[in-house]
């Protein structure tokens, strides 16, 4: 009998990654965790990055187990610069090389209305979701261009373009991931392509707190009617982790089941 958590044959990713290392962070839970089983099950060595080392190096035993590359869990807070360089260091020591960075950390607190966002909250969302993928972005794509290139893959969210009330900290940081993402594109270029997935809403375990009856109204508006499954993004993920979009860089990939 198959494993149930293993995709159908017709829905197998046929983008093989073979050789190539790739670093996602937040990579133990949600849209992290199926990227990072997508390339994994694409024939990379990956790399699980979060807060959590314990939780990251269970993950990464799995993945390890089930498809036999390398993998390696580490601790990173994305948020604290400090952090970052060492965290790079660990990764080239043990790994060699990175080949696909994937800055998919991020926060977006909940807050009652907009003047009670305090500071220490506003700079925490941009610290994780701006400030963090610009480091990062900086210390791996250099070495990655200054070796074999790379592609770095940066999620961002359909907030940057569409900042509901309840997100305006989490949306600003986000736009300026998109601006970023078509920074690198240039700083990086031509060896190393940086790209960023803007993701809609998608139904993690983040969403178990939500008000489901109310997205389900919301999603109506959606031209997919629903939210997405983490798995559906692992395909544009692939895509631009890989040597298909060898032509594709600086560019913003929606992935939201068309919202409005």
């Amino acid at each position: 009998m198959s494993d149930p958590a293993e995709p159908s044959a017709a829905a197998r990713p046929t983008i093989r990654l073979d050789g190539k290392v790739a670093v996602v962070t937040g990579g133990n839970r949600g849209l992290g965790r199926e990227m990072a089983l997508g390339f994994a099950r694409a024939g990379a060595d990956v790399v699980v990055a979060s807060r959590h080392e314990d939780a990251c190096a269970e993950f990464a035993a799995e993945l390890r187990d089930r498809f036999g590359g390398r993998t390696l869990g580490a601790a990173v807070h994305v948020g604290r610069w400090e952090t970052l360089d060492p965290f790079v260091e660990r990764v080239y020591a043990e790994m060699g090389a990175v080949d696909v960075l994937v800055n998919n950390a991020g926060m977006s607190p909940l807050y009652d209305s907009v003047d009670a966002v305090t500071e220490e909250l506003f700079d925490k969302v941009v610290a994780v979701n701006l400030k963090g993928p610009f480091r990062l972005s900086a210390l791996v794509g250099t070495r990655m261009a200054a070796g074999r290139g790379g592609s770095i893959v940066n999620i961002s969210s359909a907030g940057a373009v569409h900042p509901r009330p309840q997100i305006l900290p989490y949306a600003a940081a986000k736009a300026g991931l998109n601006a970023l993402t078509v920074g690198f594109a240039h700083t990086f270029g031509p060896t190393v392509r940086v790209n960023a997935i803007m993701a809609g809403t998608f139904l993690t375990d983040v969403s178990k707190a939500w008000d489901m009856d109310a997205f389900a109204e919301r999603a109506k508006g959606f031209a997919l009617e629903r939210g997405g499954e983490p798995q559906e993004i692992v395909g544009a993920a692939l895509y631009l982790a890989s040597d298909l979009s060898s032509y594709t860089t600086g560019s913003i990939l929606t992935v939201d089941g068309g919202q409005p």
